[in-house]
């Protein structure tokens, strides 16, 4: 009935701009990235028309830039905005209960294995191409020669495009790897480190240690901007020396950029995560019975490392080494 008491712990969500908002801002964002695009590669972008004053048709074309900045900023206010009512609630007790916090936990548990899915088809990818560079036996015509394929290739039973593109080894021909025990191998260790301090934060709050928090928060931060600026390091360094490309690089490149980027990408998502948790910290938000949000993000913090240590050990120690094929 309207305006009756509620009986129940369950989370209702209060009508709110926020979906809207961001949505018609990623809709932009998305339409903005492809125009640009578009008349980036030679194209003429999008064209937009309407009528002139004497009736004849008239067309104006929008590159895209300032449309996918536009969508941008949304998608930013979108954040600031969805974020703050989210806090309030908080802070004011809406939406706390056992209940919805346990369900809070187990939302943050699934998102998170809907990430490891993520990193599955990525590491797939490499093991397919890694462990299998070659090909079955060739295909032999009856006049006991070697068909060849579309390109001009011999031709093999299974793998035959894999092949050619590889040389049959791994790392493929043409690819000079990089160094596992460089920036990897120090990048492997700022990711460890930066588990044992939001460990500590997590430990302080526990303890109502609120310097300990921002402490551990303070130089959790650090330690992903410098993981982020040490890998966009070593990006540099593989393109500028043309180990091996990002763009037309075939399976290696392609292989090596989407898994170490898209943790990348993690780890800059991990790092706002903290910097707004430690802004919180600095106003006081966190209790020892009130900190979820926190630990939503030193879940997300240690689920960030550990995948790295996966990436480390197989992509570059093992299949960068040719230990795998």
């Amino acid at each position: 009935m309207a305006g009756a008491e509620v009986k129940h712990e369950y989370h209702l969500v209060n009508p709110s701009p926020w979906p809207l908002v961001g949505s018609v801002a990623a809709a932009l964002m998305m339409i903005g990235a492809v125009t640009w695009m578009e008349s980036s590669g030679g194209g003429g972008g999008l064209k937009l028309g309407g009528l002139a004053e004497d009736g004849s048709a008239k067309w104006f074309t929008l590159s895209g830039n300032w449309l996918f900045l536009i969508g941008f900023v949304g998608i930013l206010i979108t954040f600031a905005g969805w974020w703050r009512d989210v806090i309030k609630e908080s802070l004011t007790g809406e939406n706390t209960s056992v209940v919805v916090r346990l369900g809070l936990r187990y939302g943050m548990l699934l998102f998170i294995a809907s990430e490891v899915m993520f990193f599955a088809a990525w590491f797939w990818a490499f093991f397919g191409a890694a462990l299998f560079p070659g090909a079955s036996d060739p295909v032999i015509l009856a006049d006991g020669s070697q068909m060849l394929n579309t390109n001009g290739d011999p031709a093999f039973i299974g793998n035959d495009g894999r092949v050619h593109a590889t040389g049959a080894v791994w790392p493929p021909v043409g690819v000079e790897p990089l160094s596992p025990w460089g920036l990897p191998l120090l990048n492997t260790l700022i990711l460890l480190l930066s588990g044992t301090t939001v460990t500590w934060a997590h430990y302080a709050v526990q303890n109502n240690d609120q310097k300990g928090l921002v402490q551990g928060l303070a130089v959790t931060v650090f330690l992903g901007v410098f993981f982020t600026a040490l890998q966009a390091v070593e990006y540099y360094e593989a393109l500028s020396l043309d180990m091996f490309k990002f763009s037309g690089g075939g399976i290696y490149g392609a292989s090596f950029f989407m898994a170490t980027g898209f943790h990348g990408l993690h780890v800059i998502i991990g790092t706002i995560f903290l910097i707004v948790c430690l802004f919180r910290a600095l106003a006081g938000h966190f209790t020892p019975e009130r900190h979820f949000g926190f630990e939503c993000a030193a879940w997300y913090w240690h689920f960030v490392d550990v995948v790295w240590l996966f990436l480390f050990a197989f992509i570059y120690v093992l299949g960068n080494q040719g230990l795998l094929s």
